[in-house]
Order: C-alpha cells, then sequence, then structure tokens
C-alpha cells in the first residue's frame, strides 16, 4: 500500500500535535500554581555565554572572574520579569545564588529585593558540594508556606540535582516542598 503525500503530512501533523499536547498542558499546570499556590519557581539564570561553570581563577567576590550575563540575557532577564508582572504572579520572596549572573539576572526581573542564598550556589562549580547543596536547598523549599511565591534564581546544574531535569538559560521549573525535603514537580516555562 502506498501513502499519498497529503496523508504523510497528515500524520506529520498529527504526531506533531501529539507531542505539543503534554507540553501545553505541562505549561498550563505550571501557570495555574503560579496564581494560587505557595509553590516555589527555580529559574536557571538567563544567557551567559563560555560555556559551563566558570573560567580558571574566578572568583565570587568579583564578577569580572566570572561569567556574566549577555545582552541577550539581560533582554530576557527583563522580559521574564514583565512576563510575571503582566501575568499577576504573587512573587513573595525572591532569592539567588551569590553568583554574579544570578544576582544579576534576579535584579533585571525586577520583581521584589534579592537576597543571596548561598544554598543554591553552583553546583557545577563547586561539585564536590553539591549534595550538601542540593540538601540545603530542599530545606529552604520545603520552609516555603507563603503566601505567594517564592522566586530562586540559581543554575541548571542545581535544578537538574533538585528536579531531574536540565532546564535552559531563563526556564523556570515549578516545584511544591514537601514534608522530608521531598519535591513536587509541577511544570516547565520558558518566559523570554
Amino acid at each position: 500500500m502506498r501513502c499519498t503525500l497529503p496523508a504523510r503530512i497528515v500524520a506529520l501533523l498529527l504526531m506533531l500535535a501529539a507531542a505539543l499536547l503534554p507540553a501545553r498542558a505541562d505549561e498550563a499546570a505550571a501557570w495555574a500554581a503560579l496564581r494560587r499556590d505557595a509553590v516555589v519557581a527555580l529559574l536557571r539564570h538567563a544567557e551567559a555565554p563560555g560555556g559551563a561553570g566558570d573560567p580558571p581563577g574566578w572568583r565570587l567576590d568579583d564578577c569580572s572572574t566570572q561569567r556574566n550575563l549577555s545582552e541577550s540575557g539581560r533582554a530576557d532577564a527583563r522580559a521574564i520579569g514583565r512576563r510575571l508582572r503582566a501575568e499577576r504572579i504573587p512573587v513573595a520572596r525572591v532569592l539567588s545564588s551569590p553568583w554574579c549572573r544570578c544576582v544579576e539576572t534576579a535584579g533585571l526581573i525586577d520583581i521584589g529585593a534579592v537576597q543571596r542564598e548561598p544554598a543554591f550556589s553552583n553546583a557545577f562549580v563547586l561539585s564536590g558540594q553539591r549534595d550538601a547543596l542540593a540538601e540545603g536547598a530542599r530545606r529552604v523549599i520545603a520552609a516555603w508556606q507563603g503566601p505567594g511565591v517564592l522566586l530562586v534564581v540559581t543554575h541548571g546544574a542545581n535544578i537538574q540535582a533538585l528536579t531531574g531535569h536540565a532546564p535552559a538559560s531563563g526556564e523556570m521549573v515549578i516545584v511544591r516542598g514537601g514534608s522530608g525535603g521531598g519535591l513536587s514537580p509541577i511544570g516547565t516555562l520558558t518566559l523570554r
């Protein structure tokens, strides 16, 4: 039996639609949770070119020694803030990794005062402390009771250690903290 070109196109479109439905449901669940629940939004910092980690000789107290946001990353961070405000997301607290690219992302989002939280320090660079960092982050998340959303700007390696999901720059993973430090992922959003 020979398949005609239109039938192939229809089949391709059906497969594409089937692939998009779970993503749309995931996105809808994430927005709904941000609007009504005491959830935590884990945001990977905006685009900071230069690969993973930081250059040799980096220092936490000197941004010029670290990977920093590109102009595109700065624009994305501002766009994330505009979108959160437009959606009326009740962000009650903003925490950030002490790394400059995270602090700058959080500041450019401009949705509240930014507090540096060492538990969200770069788990890629501090790989020997990865388990301790994840445990500290789980404690912070589990303690969040709201009201509103706790926004945490951190690194991809940290989010992956907590959720199993490796986010893109500027991607947000919405979770709910559970007793005993467990996390319940709700969904992901790309806001830029």
